[in-house]
């Protein structure tokens, strides 16, 4: 099997894999310096040399080009401090050229030899006469990057409606899809405003928990269901996954809150449990 090193080059992002090429000694930690589509980059191991099955690796495994030195360290971050300049600059240029993009990033790589500008968009932007005059103004080889509103978000980071730094920015290295249907199954509010991100869309978090919401309704009667009951028959009304209970009217008209464990199923409905249920609203 092949020997890898995994390979980050920004906190919370995604792995990559390169080819040791001699240096099995890496240790987790260490920076490495690394060729890749865009330019040669400073990276840090999070994956020590070790083997992998073939069916994990994505086209040919490019090599591992040396570890980085003090100098390379010292000038990545010479680098990072002038971003911020930077980006001003590049969003004054913006201006002159009346386009309609915004700049949100602005990224050097280690030896200043290429320079990203991330922005976004809401159409398709001609913007080759800007790129002409940002490489004569910064005397690098520029690249213009459109990024999406999560990934707006994951740049720019910040705090989420919990008050916690955004997920995006902190662990969650790729975005996992996230529907309306969680929410529903979570019994939240459907209010745009109570339920999405920083980014405007969905929270991420809705993910979280999701598995164990369905799980749990699974084991809960259907709304509308017939069950018998220690103070009578009734008809479900609603349940609390997290309590464990279900409101049910009785037939006298009162609203109870019953453990689900002194629930009688009927025969009938025994056979359906298992099958995910729709959440009480």
């Amino acid at each position: 099997m092949p020997l890898v090193v995994g390979v980050r080059f920004k906190p919370a992002t995604k792995v990559y894999y390169f080819d040791p090429a001699g240096l099995g000694d890496l240790q987790e930690g260490e920076y490495v310096l690394v060729e890749t589509s865009r330019a040669r980059e400073l990276g840090k191991v999070v994956i020590p040399p070790k083997e992998v099955a073939p069916e994990e690796i994505v086209g040919k495994l490019k090599p591992i080009l040396g570890r980085a030195t003090s100098v390379d360290l010292a000038s990545a971050q010479h680098y990072v401090t002038r971003e911020e300049q930077t980006l001003i600059k590049c969003r004054g240029k913006v201006e002159e050229h009346d386009l309609p993009i915004k700049i949100v990033g602005a990224e050097y790589n280690y030896d200043g030899s290429h320079l990203t500008f991330y922005f976004t968009a809401e159409k398709r932007v001609d913007f080759r006469a800007l790129v002409r005059d940002l490489a004569r103004l910064f005397r690098t080889r520029i690249e213009l990057r459109q990024i999406g509103v999560r990934d707006e978000a994951k740049l720019i980071a910040g705090l989420g409606p919990c008050g916690q730094p955004l997920c995006c920015s902190t662990h969650l290295c790729e975005f996992i899809p996230v529907s309306i249907k969680m929410a529903k199954q979570q019994d939240l509010p459907l209010s745009p405003m109570e339920i999405s991100g920083m980014c405007g869309r969905l929270m991420c978090c809705l993910t979280y928990e999701n598995e164990f919401y369905r799980e749990a309704q699974a084991m809960m009667p259907r709304i509308g269901d017939t069950i018998a009951t220690a103070d009578g028959v009734g008809r479900v009304k609603g349940f609390n996954v997290i309590k464990e209970t279900v409101q049910v009217e009785l037939e006298s008209g009162t609203l109870v809150e019953i453990p689900l464990s002194e629930i009688e199923f009927e025969p009938s409905q025994r056979e359906r449990k298992g099958k995910p249920q729709k959440p009480g609203r």
